[in-house]
Protein backbone atom coordinates (compact mmCIF):
# COMPACT_ATOMS: atom_id res chain seq x y z
CA UNK A 1 0.00 0.00 0.00
CA UNK A 2 1.40 3.40 -1.01
CA UNK A 3 2.64 5.74 1.68
CA UNK A 4 0.40 8.80 1.68
CA UNK A 5 2.09 11.98 2.81
CA UNK A 6 1.44 15.69 2.33
CA UNK A 7 3.59 18.80 2.34
CA UNK A 8 1.84 22.05 3.24
CA UNK A 9 2.93 25.17 1.33
CA UNK A 10 2.36 28.67 2.69
CA UNK A 11 3.10 31.97 0.93
CA UNK A 12 6.82 32.36 1.60
CA UNK A 13 7.64 28.66 2.08
CA UNK A 14 10.97 27.90 0.43
CA UNK A 15 11.80 24.37 1.60
CA UNK A 16 8.60 22.66 0.51
CA UNK A 17 10.19 21.12 -2.57
CA UNK A 18 13.17 19.89 -0.53
CA UNK A 19 10.75 18.22 1.89
CA UNK A 20 8.76 16.67 -0.96
CA UNK A 21 11.93 15.31 -2.57
CA UNK A 22 13.07 13.77 0.73
CA UNK A 23 9.71 12.10 1.34
CA UNK A 24 9.55 10.70 -2.19
CA UNK A 25 13.17 9.50 -2.01
CA UNK A 26 12.47 7.51 1.13
CA UNK A 27 8.94 6.28 0.40
CA UNK A 28 9.00 5.95 -3.38
CA UNK A 29 5.73 7.89 -3.55
CA UNK A 30 5.41 11.60 -4.27
CA UNK A 31 3.62 13.48 -1.48
CA UNK A 32 0.50 15.51 -2.04
CA UNK A 33 1.28 19.22 -2.32
CA UNK A 34 -1.30 21.12 -0.28
CA UNK A 35 -1.81 24.89 -0.48
CA UNK A 36 -2.37 26.87 2.73
CA UNK A 37 -5.75 28.12 1.52
CA UNK A 38 -7.16 24.65 0.93
CA UNK A 39 -9.99 23.69 3.25
CA UNK A 40 -9.34 19.94 3.29
CA UNK A 41 -6.47 17.49 3.44
CA UNK A 42 -6.31 14.42 1.21
CA UNK A 43 -7.95 11.36 2.76
CA UNK A 44 -5.97 8.69 4.55
CA UNK A 45 -2.73 10.56 5.13
CA UNK A 46 0.08 8.73 6.93
CA UNK A 47 2.32 11.78 7.41
CA UNK A 48 2.09 15.58 7.21
CA UNK A 49 5.07 17.93 6.87
CA UNK A 50 5.21 21.69 7.44
CA UNK A 51 8.36 22.96 5.70
CA UNK A 52 10.79 25.77 6.36
CA UNK A 53 10.70 29.25 4.89
CA UNK A 54 9.25 32.60 5.82
CA UNK A 55 5.49 32.12 5.75
CA UNK A 56 3.69 35.41 5.17
CA UNK A 57 7.06 37.14 5.33
CA UNK A 58 7.27 36.47 9.09
CA UNK A 59 4.90 39.39 9.71
CA UNK A 60 3.60 39.77 13.28
CA UNK A 61 5.63 36.78 14.51
CA UNK A 62 7.23 33.92 12.61
CA UNK A 63 4.48 31.39 11.91
CA UNK A 64 1.71 33.45 13.52
CA UNK A 65 -0.26 34.13 10.35
CA UNK A 66 0.35 30.69 8.87
CA UNK A 67 -1.05 29.09 12.03
CA UNK A 68 -4.38 30.69 11.14
CA UNK A 69 -4.44 29.50 7.53
CA UNK A 70 -7.53 27.46 6.59
CA UNK A 71 -5.54 24.25 6.15
CA UNK A 72 -4.12 24.44 9.68
CA UNK A 73 -7.53 23.70 11.15
CA UNK A 74 -7.37 20.36 9.35
CA UNK A 75 -3.74 19.78 10.34
CA UNK A 76 -4.68 20.28 14.00
CA UNK A 77 -7.58 17.85 13.64
CA UNK A 78 -5.32 15.30 11.95
CA UNK A 79 -2.71 15.64 14.71
CA UNK A 80 -5.41 15.17 17.33
CA UNK A 81 -6.38 11.92 15.56
CA UNK A 82 -2.78 10.72 15.80
CA UNK A 83 -1.50 11.47 12.29
CA UNK A 84 2.26 12.18 12.48
CA UNK A 85 3.09 15.85 11.82
CA UNK A 86 6.64 17.12 11.28
CA UNK A 87 7.36 20.85 11.37
CA UNK A 88 10.84 21.99 10.34
CA UNK A 89 12.19 25.50 10.99
CA UNK A 90 9.27 27.76 10.01
CA UNK A 91 7.10 24.66 10.34
CA UNK A 92 8.22 24.39 13.99
CA UNK A 93 7.27 28.03 14.48
CA UNK A 94 3.85 27.37 12.97
CA UNK A 95 3.30 24.37 15.27
CA UNK A 96 4.02 26.45 18.38
CA UNK A 97 1.73 29.24 17.15
CA UNK A 98 -0.99 26.66 16.49
CA UNK A 99 -0.50 25.35 20.05
CA UNK A 100 0.35 21.88 18.84
CA UNK A 101 3.70 22.27 20.61
CA UNK A 102 4.72 24.24 23.71
CA UNK A 103 7.03 27.23 23.81
CA UNK A 104 7.94 29.84 21.23
CA UNK A 105 10.76 30.54 18.79
CA UNK A 106 12.42 33.90 19.38
CA UNK A 107 15.11 35.91 17.58
CA UNK A 108 18.53 34.23 17.70
CA UNK A 109 20.61 35.39 20.65
CA UNK A 110 23.26 36.67 18.22
CA UNK A 111 20.60 38.69 16.34
CA UNK A 112 22.07 37.20 13.15
CA UNK A 113 20.76 34.71 10.58
CA UNK A 114 22.55 31.38 11.02
CA UNK A 115 23.14 29.06 8.05
CA UNK A 116 25.52 26.15 8.62
CA UNK A 117 25.71 22.56 9.78
CA UNK A 118 25.28 22.05 13.51
CA UNK A 119 25.87 19.10 15.79
CA UNK A 120 22.83 17.55 17.45
CA UNK A 121 22.47 14.96 20.17
CA UNK A 122 19.57 12.54 19.88
CA UNK A 123 17.94 12.93 23.27
CA UNK A 124 14.95 10.61 22.76
CA UNK A 125 15.29 7.70 20.34
CA UNK A 126 11.99 6.10 21.31
CA UNK A 127 9.65 8.33 19.29
CA UNK A 128 8.24 7.56 15.87
CA UNK A 129 10.43 10.29 14.37
CA UNK A 130 13.67 9.34 16.11
CA UNK A 131 13.44 5.55 16.11
CA UNK A 132 16.04 5.34 13.34
CA UNK A 133 18.65 6.78 15.70
CA UNK A 134 20.27 5.58 18.92
CA UNK A 135 19.86 7.53 22.14
CA UNK A 136 22.86 9.81 22.66
CA UNK A 137 23.87 9.59 19.00
CA UNK A 138 25.52 12.71 17.62
CA UNK A 139 24.49 13.83 14.14
CA UNK A 140 25.11 16.79 11.85
CA UNK A 141 22.13 18.64 10.34
CA UNK A 142 21.97 22.05 8.60
CA UNK A 143 20.24 25.05 10.17
CA UNK A 144 19.06 28.18 8.36
CA UNK A 145 17.10 30.54 10.61
CA UNK A 146 16.89 33.95 12.22
CA UNK A 147 14.26 33.08 14.84
CA UNK A 148 15.28 29.71 16.18
CA UNK A 149 15.82 30.54 19.84
CA UNK A 150 13.48 28.12 21.64
CA UNK A 151 11.91 29.64 24.74
CA UNK A 152 9.57 28.31 27.40
CA UNK A 153 9.15 29.04 31.10
CA UNK A 154 10.90 26.87 33.66
CA UNK A 155 7.76 24.92 34.55
CA UNK A 156 7.14 24.04 30.90
CA UNK A 157 10.79 23.12 30.35
CA UNK A 158 10.77 20.87 33.41
CA UNK A 159 7.57 19.22 32.20
CA UNK A 160 8.69 18.48 28.65
CA UNK A 161 12.05 17.20 29.86
CA UNK A 162 10.39 15.05 32.52
CA UNK A 163 8.02 13.58 29.93
CA UNK A 164 10.86 12.76 27.54
CA UNK A 165 9.62 15.19 24.92
CA UNK A 166 12.99 16.72 24.00
CA UNK A 167 13.91 14.95 20.76
CA UNK A 168 17.17 16.73 19.91
CA UNK A 169 19.59 19.07 21.65
CA UNK A 170 22.30 21.28 20.19
CA UNK A 171 25.78 20.06 21.07
CA UNK A 172 26.94 23.67 20.81
CA UNK A 173 24.00 26.02 21.19
CA UNK A 174 23.91 28.15 18.05
CA UNK A 175 20.92 30.38 18.80
CA UNK A 176 20.41 30.68 22.56
CA UNK A 177 17.67 28.04 22.89
CA UNK A 178 16.76 27.23 26.47
CA UNK A 179 18.42 24.03 27.68
CA UNK A 180 19.96 23.58 24.19
CA UNK A 181 16.64 22.30 22.84
CA UNK A 182 16.58 21.82 19.07
CA UNK A 183 13.50 19.61 18.68
CA UNK A 184 10.37 19.01 20.74
CA UNK A 185 7.62 16.38 20.69
CA UNK A 186 4.00 16.75 21.73
CA UNK A 187 2.76 14.65 24.63
CA UNK A 188 1.33 11.96 22.34
CA UNK A 189 4.60 11.73 20.41
CA UNK A 190 3.04 12.17 16.96
CA UNK A 191 4.06 15.82 16.45
CA UNK A 192 7.69 16.90 16.17
CA UNK A 193 8.98 20.42 15.70
CA UNK A 194 12.68 21.03 15.05
CA UNK A 195 14.72 23.97 13.80
CA UNK A 196 17.44 22.00 11.94
CA UNK A 197 16.57 20.75 8.43
CA UNK A 198 16.71 16.93 8.13
CA UNK A 199 15.35 17.16 4.57
CA UNK A 200 18.60 18.88 3.57
CA UNK A 201 20.65 15.95 4.85
CA UNK A 202 19.32 12.99 2.88
CA UNK A 203 21.85 12.89 0.03
CA UNK A 204 25.61 12.47 0.38
CA UNK A 205 26.09 14.72 -2.64
CA UNK A 206 24.55 17.56 -0.61
CA UNK A 207 26.97 17.11 2.29
CA UNK A 208 25.52 14.40 4.52
CA UNK A 209 22.79 11.84 5.18
CA UNK A 210 22.15 12.18 8.90
CA UNK A 211 18.62 13.40 8.22
CA UNK A 212 17.76 10.32 6.22
CA UNK A 213 17.35 8.22 9.36
CA UNK A 214 14.56 10.47 10.60
CA UNK A 215 12.42 9.81 7.53
CA UNK A 216 13.38 6.15 7.18
CA UNK A 217 12.80 5.49 10.88
CA UNK A 218 9.42 7.20 10.86
CA UNK A 219 8.21 5.27 7.82
CA UNK A 220 9.45 1.96 9.22
CA UNK A 221 7.71 2.67 12.54
CA UNK A 222 4.48 3.51 10.72
CA UNK A 223 4.70 0.37 8.59
CA UNK A 224 5.11 -1.75 11.73
CA UNK A 225 2.39 0.00 13.73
Amino acid sequence: MAFRSAVITFPGSNCDRDMAVALEQVSGTAPFRVWHGDAELPDGLDFIALPGGFSYGDYLRSGAMAANSPIMREVVRAADRGVPVLGVCNGFQVLTEARLLPGALMRNASQHFICRNVGLKVENADSLFTSGYVGGQEISIPVAHHDGNFFADEETLDRIEGEGRVAFRYIENCNGSRRDIAGVLNKAGNVLGMMPHPERAVDAAHGGTDGLMLFEGAMKALANA
